[in-house]
């Protein structure tokens, strides 16, 4: 058992503190071989084989580093390490082992790898602080098996009730409740509802905004807003030869010329607009038939709530003006299924990151998130900020996706002292 709050180390002053960047890309890279690809990548969607092994492996790094393990009703895993004043509440730290489906090595598992990095220098240098550590691995943030994204923090933090989180299905029609309990990870801790004192993510930064301007950190000040659709166009299904043109009801010619006028959504909104058609699927899928249904995924994104609320309502106009347009010969549907309103992080916290960067002599830049994040939910019911870290020509959600060492370690550092500052004061 450690004494207490320790603040210097050996004659050295307590701003000299880093973590051990070697050990850290080591673990990334142990990490990544739990659903490495051909490519250089991961697939590690949440709740599969891949996620348990990787969940597995977590937990045993975490036991090895003295940490106490618990796992909550949704499956989030919480690392606990001691404080000095265990009335306080823990500082967490965190982000997710899930993958999409051809991802990187560094999205999300760099937030938990790091944190647990973090824990590893302080049991080397003999550091205890204050309030109690939580390093967290949420369910789920992708969103890509189970949508929506990030449905495990939402639950922690009552944006969604724990029947819907456990009861979202995939396209096999498994539940993240049934394969919870399958993969050995169905926990009874409950969901949420307890204190925090404040929460930290490092993430790399998903855009080519830090690379560009060659700035180490990004100080993240807040999110933007995201919503999600599905979306239907209906017309009749046809023989590709003996219809003419003329008399078909082809859902896919008007949802190709809608395509277009979604894109322009974004564009009418720039430069901080953003559109997305991530998935689309013509049935019945066989090429000498005129499609019968077509379905497409929707993803709208801005820092303001207002513009959010007018690029909701012009994506509407193009469904309502792609029926007129073809004299109802064609029927169409769009449906919101999540809204993440722009949030803006705990302003204490952004400079806890702020002070810690330039404790750290690290070129920095505040910058607003255009990803989901499991902070962007947590921000509602714990003081949060976020670090981001530049990665290579912005690419994420790729299997090409790199951060070098050398910026993993950047943002590991600005972490460590961000939480010692906050579990410390």
């Amino acid at each position: 058992m450690l004494d207490g709050p320790v603040l210097a180390i050996g004659g050295r002053k307590m701003a000299e503190l880093r973590v051990n960047g070697a050990r850290l890309w080591d673990s990334l890279m142990t990490m990544a071989e739990i659903g490495a690809t051909v490519n250089g990548g991961v697939n590690r969607q949440t709740l599969t084989d891949e996620d348990q092994r990787g969940r597995d492996l977590f937990r045993t790094w975490c036991e090895a580093a003295g940490l106490a393990v618990s796992v909550d009703r949704m499956g989030s895993m919480f690392a606990r390490r001691a404080g000095a004043d265990e009335r306080r509440p823990p500082v967490m730290l965190g982000s997710h082992l899930d993958s999409q489906p051809t991802g990187g090595k560094f999205d999300g598992a760099l937030g938990v790898l790091a944190a647990l990095e973090v824990i590893r220098t302080l049991n080397d240098h003999s550091i205890r602080t204050t309030a109690p550590l939580e390093v967290v691995n949420w369910t789920n943030e992708e969103g890509c098996r189970f949508p929506p994204a990030m449905i495990a923090s939402g639950v922690f933090a009552r944006v969604f009730d724990l029947d819907y989180g456990l009861s979202r299905t995939d396209q096999a029609g498994k539940s993240i409740g049934a394969e919870l309990e399958r993969i050995g990870y169905a926990g009874d801790l409950p969901v949420g509802g307890r204190p925090a004192g404040a929460l930290f993510e490092l993430h790399i930064e998903q855009g080519p905004i830090l690379e560009a301007e060659s700035k180490r950190i990004g100080i993240v000040t807040g999110g933007q807003g995201a919503r999600w659709y599905d979306c239907e166009v209906l017309g009749a299904e046809a023989h590709a030869g003996p219809t003419p043109m003329e008399r078909r009801r082809d859902p896919l010619r008007a949802a190709a010329a809608m395509l277009e006028a979604i894109y322009q959504v974004a564009h009418a909104h720039s430069p901080d607009g953003r559109a997305t058609v991530g998935e689309f699927q013509a049935y019945p899928g066989s090429r000498n038939t005129v499609p019968g249904r077509v379905r497409f995924t929707v993803d709208l994104r801005h820092p303001d709530g207002a513009v959010m609320d007018a690029m909701d309502q012009a994506l509407r106009e193009v469904f309502e003006r792609a029926q007129t347009r073809h004299g109802g010969r064609i029927e169409s549907r769009v449906e919101q299924i999540w809204y993440a309103p722009p949030v803006a992080f705990d302003p204490a916290c952004i400079d806890a990151v702020r002070q810690a960067a330039a404790t750290l002599g690290l070129s920095a830049r505040e910058i607003v998130s255009g990803a989901g994040h499991d902070a962007v939910y947590m921000a509602r019911v714990v003081p949060t900020a976020m670090i981001f870290v530049p990665c290579k020509d912005g690419i994420s959600h790729n299997e090409s996706e790199y951060a070098s060492p050398e910026a993993c370690a950047d943002g590991a550092n600005v972490l460590l002292h961000a939480v010692l500052a906050r579990a410390n004061a």
